[in-house]
């Protein structure tokens, strides 16, 4: 079951760009989706992490710290993500989203907070060379400059959020800091609503529907399926798992607008998910946990290369 859950959970995760491009179908606009999306997940998390007692004795900075990263990190990646969602296809962005993995890898190491390997510098080399490739076949398509460089903004801007995460040392429950993370991007949303004159919510009534489905399904339920998930196999098999996210995005998207990858994207596609691959798979000798990861999800559990990382996108 805790395989399963940990599929369940990647499955919602991937269909969130579908949803998110199926709103815009219906005539919702970025902020007026980020601003449903995080008032009604963050809402639901709260309630979820308070049934749970996730708060007891949560230290002050902790709390501030989790807002925080919604208020800022979080806000900016989800505007990146779901910007460069209107501009390209689904299945782009979540191939450029999910280099995070090995960005955080990198940056775990430019800190100090990782040793370099050959196994890690071959890891961040084979996604290099992927993404090139999945973005050289994108050219020859409708390719979108503005659309690109969004997307490759949300990993940078993402690994950039986890590795403050993973600063806080593991003293707040991921659910928890998965509710104030949400939280925090909400408030982003309205203050940025009310200096634009207001989100416009004059939209088609399906419109709503694809609405709650990015919160509740791509969000809430992918979130608790994922700790659920993680709880009964541990982090570095959900995090293994995991990378049937951007598979099952590529493939929804196909069916759902008929896009579809070139044979070099496909090879680049590869390349890329082969390098999260290396990057999560267990070392042999795994270093003591040291923090929290996960999220999107927002925050995993343990070690860098073998944390899983999620993406709430």
């Amino acid at each position: 079951m805790g395989r399963l859950f940990c599929l369940f959970s990647a499955t919602a995760f991937g269909v969130m760009a579908v949803f998110g491009k199926l709103a815009y179908d219906a005539g919702v606009s970025v902020d007026a989706l980020l601003l449903v999306r995080f008032g009604l997940a963050g809402a639901l998390m709260l309630v979820i992490a308070l049934a749970r007692g996730a708060f007891r004795t949560l230290p002050r900075r902790a709390v501030l710290t989790g807002l925080g990263m919604g208020v800022f990190g979080y806000a900016a990646q989800s505007g990146l993500y779901f910007s460069a969602l209107a501009c390209i296809d689904a299945s782009l962005v979540a191939l450029i989203l999910y280099l995070y993995p090995v960005l955080v890898m990198a940056g775990a190491i430019a800190l100090r907070r990782e040793p370099a390997s050959p196994r890690r510098v071959g890891a961040l080399a084979i996604a290099l060379a992927g993404i090139g490739l999945v973005l050289s076949g994108a050219m020859s398509a409708h390719f979108s400059w503005t659309g690109i460089l969004l997307a490759l903004g949300a990993p940078i801007v993402y690994t950039c959020y986890i590795l403050v995460g993973d600063s806080l040392g593991g003293e707040v429950p991921p659910l928890a800091l998965t509710a104030l993370v949400c939280t925090g991007a909400f408030g982003t949303y309205v203050v940025l609503g009310f200096a634009r004159g207001g989100a416009d919510f004059h939209f088609a009534a399906v419109g709503w529907l694809w609405l709650a489905l990015v919160a509740v399904v791509s969000t809430v339920a992918a979130i608790v399926f994922f700790f659920a998930g993680m709880a009964r196999v541990g982090p570095s098999v959900a995090s293994i798992l995991s990378i049937f996210e951007p598979v099952v995005t590529v493939g929804a998207a196909a069916v759902v607008f008929r896009e579809h990858l070139s044979a070099l994207q496909w090879l680049g596609a590869a390349l890329v998910l082969s390098a999260v691959l290396i990057v999560q798979w267990p070392a042999r000798r795994p270093a003591p946990a040291s923090g929290l990861l996960s999220t999107d999800g927002v925050h995993g559990q343990g070690h860098v290369e073998s944390t899983p990382v999620r993406s709430l996108a």
